[in-house]
């Protein structure tokens, strides 16, 4: 695995995941590396120590591209990544349980441990318009990304995950 960094992987329509992923990868300093979802591939996974999916949940699963990204990678990585954390944040206009649903159906698949509660930001967005146009993401939210981004970082690299 060489150095051991987290992989904070991400897909934002409306800004809302791309921010959060951002905040969580400055928190994480010179520990992380930051890809879209539609950039990830199979070595990508197997060269990172930890994970941390950023996503949307749209029409009740997570968005397209990052279970596109999991259809792609799902195989090739599979029983190589067993043990390694991860942690999600799913942003949702409801509850966004089932897109936090699917994704730790295919991390248990994949046999990674979860070591950060599931946490869902509710943007609130009901009406077409509230859910198609851009986000912008409120302070306690970015810092609180932040603060995973840097606390998945120091577990990895200080070999308590």
């Amino acid at each position: 695995m060489g150095d051991k960094y987290l992989l904070i992987i991400w897909h934002s329509r409306t800004g809302s995941c791309e921010a959060l992923a951002d905040a969580a990868f400055h928190g994480a300093g010179n520990h992380a590396r930051i890809t879209r979802a539609c950039d990830v591939e199979p070595k990508h996974l197997l060269d990172a120590s930890g994970y941390l999916f950023v996503c949307p949940e749209n029409l009740a699963s997570m968005s397209g591209e990052m279970k596109e990204m999991f259809d792609r990678c799902y195989y090739p990585v599979l029983s190589k990544l067993g043990g390694r954390p991860y942690a999600t944040i799913i942003a949702a206009g409801t509850d966004g349980l089932w897109a936090q649903r699917q994704l730790d159906r295919i991390a248990t698949g994949w046999r990674l441990k979860r070591v950060s509660e599931p946490w869902i930001v509710d943007t609130g967005a009901q009406t077409e318009s509230e859910i198609l146009e851009r986000k912008t993401m409120i302070g306690a939210d970015l810092e609180k990304a932040r603060e995973l981004g840097q606390g998945l970082a120091t577990g990895i690299a200080q070999g308590i995950f």
